[in-house]
């Protein structure tokens, strides 16, 4: 089975999602052909167990990120099932590679298994669908859902200029400055709700945070009503996580808030109502005020 997988970049080192799709590759039963936009990252692609090559695609237009760009010079590298990462660089460019070679796209893949089978969730996480397809395909896969593949290959790395001739071209992205990690780019998210009981409590979540690492994240109540920025909003019309950690802090577990993380390898709930919908969902469940919770996890993280 042909597969080409499209490497994703964070800064001038490859995101570790790169390496699931490696190993989600592997699993097939393919020997992939990574391709890294950009070059950021492509000898880094070369050590990862499994790759067969390394295509480097270099172009100007790869100073800032552009989908339609991106798309028109990657096509070209790309051939059997493309693999990319459900992030919101990697769905905008999947799409734009699937139409540009005619073949179907599978959004937000969470399993995969010879054949092609597909597991995805739907309806908001409500259901969950499993496809089949024959033939060439687009498929993104959710972070954390697959294993990735170890370090220690050699693969060859092949360097192709390929600039793009596109009409509209951005110039420069300049991104907000912020000091905390995005909950899109996470690996353990504290998140807090409404139960937390004001804005300036977030001091707390964030005190936590700093302590394991974390990002930050937050319900929509809790955005729409204390002002709290969107960028941290977890659930359906916030973003879509999938921590290997996700700690929800006075957050119900209203349906919406659930589409966005309910595929978290771990969830730990803190909520001092025993019937909140959150711990139907939680690995790990503390029924107490955060008040009294929180305290005491800060002191058992600090004795580590």
């Amino acid at each position: 089975m042909e597969i080409t997988v499209i490497a994703e970049s964070s800064g001038n080192s490859l995101h570790p999602i790169t390496a699931q799709l490696v190993g989600a590759a592997c699993a097939l039963g393919g020997s992939p052909t990574v391709v890294v936009p950009g070059g950021n990252g492509a000898n880094e692609a070369a050590t990862i167990n499994g790759v067969s090559k390394v295509v480097s695609v270099v172009g100007d237009c790869f100073a800032s990120f552009d989908g339609g760009a991106w798309a028109s010079a990657l096509t070209p590298q790309c051939n059997g099932v493309v693999l990319a990462g459900a992030t919101p660089n990697g769905r905008e460019v999947a799409a734009r590679i699937a139409a540009k070679m005619g073949i179907a796209i599978i959004q937000d893949a969470t399993a995969l298994s010879g054949g092609i089978n597909i597991t995805r969730p739907i309806y908001s996480g409500k259901a969950v669908e499993t496809s089949s397809v024959s033939g060439d395909c687009v498929i993104t896969l959710r972070a954390n859902a697959f294993d990735a593949a170890g370090s220690g290959g050699s693969a060859p790395i092949n360097t192709v200029d390929q600039s793009a001739d596109v009409s509209i071209a951005i110039k420069e992205a300049i991104a907000k400055a912020s000091e905390r990690l995005d909950v899109s780019e996470a690996d353990i998210i504290i998140s807090g709700g409404r139960g937390i009981g004001e804005k300036e409590n977030f001091s707390h979540l964030e005190e936590v945070a700093d302590m394991i690492g974390a990002a930050v994240g937050a319900s929509r109540a809790v955005v729409d009503e204390w002002g709290m920025p969107h960028s941290m909003q977890v659930g359906q019309t916030g973003k879509t996580v999938t921590p290997s950690l996700y700690i929800a802090v006075g957050i119900s577990g209203a349906i919406q808030h659930l589409a966005g993380m309910r595929s978290s390898k771990y969830i730990v709930a803190i909520n001092k109502d025993p019937d909140a919908p959150i711990f139907g969902v939680a690995d790990y469940g503390i029924v107490s005020t955060w008040e009294d919770a929180i305290p005491a996890l800060k002191s058992a993280l600090a004795a580590l």
